[in-house]
């Protein structure tokens, strides 16, 4: 739990609105800004470009010492030896998923209910992303939970949670009666017009 303490802005990307030069701009700011862990999430691209792409936010996130996450694909986090992996409800079980990448990498998980934080925490997660909280356009089939939800699986998960989900500016200090460990965002970042100062925001709400 110690590797996620005071690592409460995590970004996730999105490469469906701009060319990976901008991304790599944006995600730049957004860690000089505060943001503490990055999740590369690449639905729109082959795999020799999203092993490129991997291995530049990498070493950008090595220069700031902040964790780097690889949404959903296992060989491409083991391909550029990213921090972990975040796997979905449709993807390789958690369980398996850890022999394959060991002991010593990160493994994170979506979960909506409270029987997915739950399964997920006995597999070995070592961190949940749990929402949606608001309604998002970054993911459409995402389905939102409520704050009782929310507040059922903190009180019954040991492992640190990011609220995920429509966070943005004017809904962000809502997420602080949530008791999540931070808070992960995407388009109120990298759609900001300065994305180092939407990450200061919210670094210094949380």
């Amino acid at each position: 739990m110690s590797t996620f303490n005071n690592r409460p802005i995590y970004l996730i990307t999105d490469d469906s609105k701009f060319n990976f030069n901008t991304l790599f701009e944006k995600v730049k700011q957004s860690i000089e800004g505060g943001t503490s862990i990055v999740q590369l999430r690449e639905k729109h691209s082959n795999s020799l470009d999203f092993y490129k792409h991997a291995l530049k936010i990498k070493e950008l996130c090595k220069k700031y010492n902040v964790l780097f996450i690889i949404n959903d694909r296992l060989d491409i986090a083991q391909a550029v030896d990213a921090d972990g992996v975040h796997l979905g409800q449709s993807d390789l079980p958690l369980n398996i998923s850890r022999d394959i990448l060991g002991d010593g990498k990160i493994i994170g998980a979506s979960a909506r209910t409270l029987e997915d934080a739950l399964k997920a925490q006995n597999q070995g997660a070592d961190y949940l992303g749990v929402g949606a909280v608001f309604s998002t356009k970054t993911k459409k089939d995402a389905k939102h939970i409520t704050k009782a939800d929310f507040l059922n699986i903190r009180n019954n998960i040991s492992i640190p949670i990011y609220a995920i989900g429509g966070i943005n500016i004017n809904n962000a200090i809502d997420i602080k009666a949530y008791k999540a460990n931070g808070i992960a965002i995407s388009s109120a970042i990298l759609n900001a017009s300065d994305s180092k100062e939407a990450a200061t925001y919210f670094k210094d709400l949380f």
